[in-house]
């Protein structure tokens, strides 16, 4: 197995997490943060400049989990390294946008 079939797998499932919250917001005609807004990370872009920004996560993430090598759903090593980069980004971004949406709140008083 080549690792750099795992690198891409794994920023393609990074990508194709990113696409979910930009693509939802976007086709709810919410506006939503994304790397054009200012500023960028923390300001808001339109429901369209979320849907545009959402579907090229979407096809990024589909060049690199089904055109590089030959990704495997019953290949755990594939699965995995996609299912890291999904975590990663979910991870990061509930932590990063939790402080504009509340989702940072103590749990515990």
């Amino acid at each position: 197995m080549n690792w750099l079939y795992d690198v891409a797998y794994f920023f393609g499932g990074m990508f194709l997490a990113n696409a979910i919250p930009h693509l939802v917001s976007g086709m709810m005609g919410r506006p939503f943060q994304s790397p054009f807004a200012k500023p960028p990370g923390s300001g808001l872009s339109s429901s369209t400049v979320n849907v545009l920004w959402g579907f090229f996560n979407a096809a990024a993430g589909y060049a690199l989990v089904c055109r590089v090598g030959d990704f495997g759903l019953k290949n755990t090593g594939d699965v995995l390294a996609c299912g890291a980069g999904a975590l990663l980004i979910a991870l990061f971004s509930a932590r990063h946008f939790g402080r504009f949406h509340g989702g940072n709140t103590p749990e515990h008083s």
